[in-house]
């Protein structure tokens, strides 16, 4: 029975809190007012810079690459893509102490204290931001090794729902057996799966050669290659009477079960039996019929949750991979085109964008690219990627040089190191970067060319850069016509009246949206304030103000 609080005093209550504070609770904790403030996470206001030189293809881009920090990247995604991605699919950093994650500009080494809890708030502020981004049937993918595997899981737990687990994939990352690991070697990787509602998620694997080769046609049946399934419930007759009755043998004789019911009503039964679907053996004298199951009806297979390297590749097969794209070596432990094209053949439909905010060497754009020419889909993907320049290496750029690079070379085609032709993937890309707006200053330093990448990514309109020379930028948007004014004048509003003289709807950006609103009386038109609306985007959360246009 609850206590009746209302006839506690002050001083009993404060008693009561701090002795439920001192209980352990279920679940993930960490120092997380111990460790250094993550420096990524402030309320700076974060544009996107288009950078030509860099892009790659004609035409509106769909797809992206993003350079900057990722928790920058995924604050302004969330304002232009917040439940629009279907898949997300990451490799974060492993924190193996061995110079691999970097927190607050330094490597977190081994003998850091708070080794674990600087990995897991980093984390957990990047997988907050993505579940926003996810669709109602969105699911993320996340690769993962022995080292913080366990903390992981709790921390997905804690972000997506025990109840939004989905499961836990054993990859075999190489198959070779090592006798240099004092104890137990490790011969997979692991991919934590969760998704992002309990909306319905359909995640289904491609058929193999191996499952078809169940069915045959040993008694050529019209209807092709089959094979059975038990025709007996598992129930009991007193369990199930409705599904007791008698059935026919080739022989004309009324069979029934001694003890357990028939899975089918006896109208399924009848259908069956006329359909020749019925299955006595091969000389009809079995004592229980079986029902035939037809290839060409067979379903797409539960995808399972052990991987061998024989169907999803192998880390060395990674690195061969951009070897042959680059001609050496430029990234370390890079995973294998074949493991993300398994992920999104299970995740992801011809249309949908997926997204990866730990993109490294690019293999997931390549992935993207492959499944696409394969059933000719329209699959879009969002790379971000990091420099990691550090004070030793203030040069590096790893989204450049090896990302970028990566894709625009499988897109573009390129000669592998026996010197032979690659041809083309084709498509393109529109290379942005990560700009920092302090607060205080978006008003006065946000760049039209900012604002305007920004609508796009909104309104689900190809991105395409801003052109200065024109009085108005314009774009068919799914919703209707979107407009950015960057400046009023009466030839504008000549131009604006004829850009709409022919469409049903339009939503008008300006930074003078109330004098607009006084000269143009259209019911078709909607007025927006810039840079407010991307303001109160960019910062509100989610169920808050800032939902989509």
């Amino acid at each position: 029975m609850a206590d009746n609080y209302d006839e506690y005093s002050k001083d009993q209550l404060v008693r009561l809190l701090r002795e439920r504070d001192r209980r352990p609770h279920f679940g993930l904790v960490w120092e997380r007012d111990e460790i250094d403030h993550d420096l990524s996470v402030n309320n700076d206001f974060v544009a996107l810079d288009w950078d030509a030189e860099l892009s790659c293809g004609d035409g509106p881009q769909q797809n992206l690459i993003i350079e900057g920090d990722n928790f920058d990247a995924l604050r302004t995604l969330r304002m232009t893509h917040a439940g629009r991605v279907k898949c997300i699919y990451i490799d974060p950093p492993y924190n193996t102490g061995n110079r691999d994650f970097i927190y607050n500009d330094r490597f977190v080494d081994k003998d850091d204290n708070y080794r674990h809890s600087k990995w897991l708030e980093f984390m957990f502020r990047r997988l907050e931001l993505a579940k926003e981004l996810l669709t109602k049937d969105g699911v993320i993918f996340v690769s993962i090794d022995d080292n913080e595997v366990f903390h992981l899981g709790l921390l997905m737990e804690q972000v997506f729902e025990s109840s939004n687990f989905l499961a836990c994939i054993a990859w075999e990352k190489r198959y070779t057996r090592s006798n240099n690991a004092k104890l137990f070697y490790s011969l997979k990787d692991s991919i934590i799966v969760f998704r992002a509602s309990p909306a319905l998620v359909t995640l289904k694997e491609t058929r193999t050669a191996k499952a078809d080769s169940n069915y045959a046609n040993p008694d050529g049946d019209p209807n092709g290659a089959w094979m059975t399934t038990s025709y007996v419930n598992p129930a009991t007759k007193a369990m199930r009477p409705n599904l007791v009755y008698s059935v026919s043998n080739p022989q004309g004789k009324e069979i029934h079960h001694p003890t357990h019911a028939w899975k089918y009503a006896k109208s399924e039964y009848e259908q069956h039996k006329a359909d020749n679907r019925l299955y006595w053996g091969q000389n009809g004298t079995a004592t229980y019929p079986r029902l035939k199951l037809y290839l060409e009806d067979a379903k797409p297979m539960v995808p399972i949750d052990l991987w061998h390297y024989k169907e999803t590749g192998t880390s060395d097969e990674g690195g061969n991979e951009l070897k042959e794209i680059f001609g050496k070596a430029v990234f370390d432990n890079p995973k294998p085109t074949r493991l993300i094209e398994r992920i999104l053949r299970i995740a992801t439909n011809p249309g949908d964008i997926i997204l990866d905010f730990f993109a490294g060497s690019g293999t997931t754009a390549q992935a993207v690219m492959n499944l696409n020419k394969e059933d000719d889909g329209n699959r879009r993907f969002i790379l971000v990627s990091s420099t990691e320049a550090t004070n030793d290496a203030p040069d590096k750029n790893l989204c450049r040089d090896v990302c970028a690079e990566r894709v625009r070379r499988v897109i573009t085609g390129y000669h592998n190191k026996k010197d032979e032709a690659v041809p083309a993937l084709g498509g393109g890309f529109a290379y942005l970067r990560c700009r920092r707006i302090p607060a205080a200053t978006v008003f006065r330093s946000i760049q039209h060319a900012q604002i305007w990448t920004a609508l796009q990514l909104t309104h689900e309109v190809a991105l395409s850069p801003y052109q200065s020379a024109l009085p108005m930028q314009t774009a068919q948007g799914k919703r209707g016509l979107v407009i950015y004014l960057p400046k009023i004048s009466d030839t504008v509003l000549d131009v604006l009246q004829t850009a709409i003289a022919n469409v049903s709807q339009a939503v008008v950006y300006s930074w003078q949206p109330a004098l607009l609103a006084q000269r143009l009386t259209d019911a078709r038109l909607a007025f927006e304030p810039i840079p407010a609306f991307l303001v109160n985007r960019f910062s509100a959360r989610s169920g808050a103000k800032g939902g989509r246009p």
